[in-house]
């Protein structure tokens, strides 16, 4: 990895990069177990002064620029960005433990972000509302004012992107708390956004710990709308925390998405997706498809060609660039070992294979398991690791019962080649995205995204993160 361009362990508030008041935290090398750097352990107080720069620049140099202005610079930091593309992945792939090539993906993506909101920021309209004879009734839509970040390990350029892109097109100020497992690339960020023209306060950045820094971002008084992706243990913490305050509550949280493989589905297009869906990241990604649910008249076949795909995974270092990289931590990895064994008396179809890694890695190998009951604990339970099942069904109605028989719902696909079908099971699958005859879109930034049941609420990405991250008001004028 090249030489960092910023010291990890400085905190940025109100423009200033600072030491954060509580010290130090080592930051670790997923893919080797061992220190590599520091980042600043910030607090209650750091996270309070982030809070009023914040304010302060929605009440000067930011909340001043038009709807163009602040897209103009959204743009140009997609622009620099994309200019760091290689610094920037190989900085998320050290720090996470993700491939090089997905943590590449990764960085284009929050480029593309940037690129999208810095272009629809000045295209948010309010409407004109036909009413009573001598009235005028028209609608604005303004930022909330300051907006609250807590964003989680997997996908930090990502989520960046997404949810503080918005926010900031919207004319937002902004506290940004990444995740104390992986907060570089959130860093490299902040200094980028600087250098492109962004004011002062517009952005604040408070690294630590999730119970100190981020808990204090939750509850605090001066927040306006908080955006939080994560656990849903975590998400109930946040939302609970802020609820005293009456302060909106975005929420991406977990998922245990199914796809649906039919008789008639083509299975060569199929394959790709019902695998890379799950192992990406190593399985630690809130849409992972975690459930492979299939028609018994291609089930074997898709059992037998999903499990050849998963002998064929080679599982090493992020720099390594292979199918699959280590967990984040050891106590991720502890925690994916603990669901595996519970599937012990399983059929496994398939295993990736882990050769020549650092001792103090923490690789997993991926594992596909077949003949699942639908309510056995590894389908229903979100594992976050390359665990992946496949449940059989025999009817059209069988298939959308397991499918929703979970309290996630975040993302489905379904494989068929009957359009009647496809309508059908769109209205009928319990998820925020559907997606026919693939699985992810190739992850457009323009396409919202979001769960229902403990999946979370609220949207992101495309203009409904716009909307959410605004507030609609009313002006009726009165005139005879």
């Amino acid at each position: 990895m090249e030489q960092l361009w910023f010291d990890p362990t400085e905190i940025l508030i109100g423009g200033e990069w600072r030491p954060a008041a509580g010290g130090v935290l080592p930051v670790e090398d997923p893919s080797t177990g061992r220190k590599f750097a520091e980042i600043g352990r910030g607090n209650e107080r750091d996270i309070d002064d982030a809070v009023k720069a914040a304010q302060h620049a929605r009440d000067s140099a930011w909340g001043r620029l038009t709807a163009a202005e602040r897209g103009r610079i959204l743009t140009r930091i997609g622009q620099l960005v994309l200019e760091r593309i290689d610094t920037l992945a190989a900085l998320e792939a050290t720090d996470v433990g993700k491939p090089l090539t997905q943590a590449r993906n990764d960085a284009i993506a929050l480029a593309r972000y940037m690129e999208f909101y810095g272009g629809a920021a000045d295209k948010v309209m309010g409407e004109t509302i036909p009413y009573l004879d001598g009235y005028t009734v028209y609608t604005l839509r303004e930022p909330h004012g300051v907006t609250g970040h807590i964003i989680p390990w997997n996908y930090p350029m990502q989520i960046i992107g997404r949810s503080v892109g918005a926010a900031l097109a919207m004319g937002n100020a902004c506290v940004l708390k990444p995740a104390e497992e992986a907060c570089l690339t959130a860093l490299g960020f902040a200094r980028i956004a600087e250098e492109a023209g962004l004011p002062a306060g517009a952005l604040n950045v408070v690294t630590g710990l999730g119970r100190e820094a981020g808990a204090a971002l939750a509850a605090h008084q001066g927040v306006d709308h908080l955006s939080f992706t994560g656990s849903v243990p975590v998400g109930s913490l946040v939302q609970s925390a802020a609820a005293p305050n009456v302060v909106p509550v975005t929420l991406e949280l977990g998922g245990k998405s199914p796809q649906l493989v039919f008789n008639d589905a083509d299975l060569d297009a199929a394959l790709p997706f019902l695998v890379g869906a799950c192992i990406q990241n190593a399985g630690q990604t809130c849409s992972a498809s975690s459930r492979i649910l299939v028609q018994r008249g291609v089930y074997d076949e898709v059992v037998g060609r999903m499990g050849a795909a998963y002998d064929a995974l080679r599982v090493g270092p992020a720099m390594s660039d292979l199918n699959v990289g280590p967990l984040i931590s050891a106590r991720q990895k502890e925690i994916v070992e603990g669901f595996m064994q519970k599937g012990a008396d399983l059929h496994v179809a398939g295993r990736g294979q882990i050769t020549d890694v650092p001792e103090g890695g923490h690789y997993v190998t991926p594992t596909l398991f077949a003949d699942v009951a639908p309510d056995h604990v590894l389908a229903q339970d979100e594992i976050f690791g390359p665990v992946q099942v496949v449940i059989p069904f025999d009817s059209e109605e069988d298939a959308v019962a397991i499918a929703n028989g979970t309290d996630y719902g975040l993302v489905a696909s379904i494989w068929t080649d009957s359009g009647a079908r496809q309508m059908r099971l769109a209205r009928r699958l319990r998820a925020g995205q559907i997606f026919i005859n693939n699985y992810g879109a190739g992850g457009g930034v323009e396409l919202p995204f979001g769960g229902v049941g403990k999946s979370g609420h609220g949207r992101e990405k495309g203009f409904e993160a716009l909307y959410g991250f605004s507030t609609l008001k009313t002006v009726a004028a009165k005139h005879d």
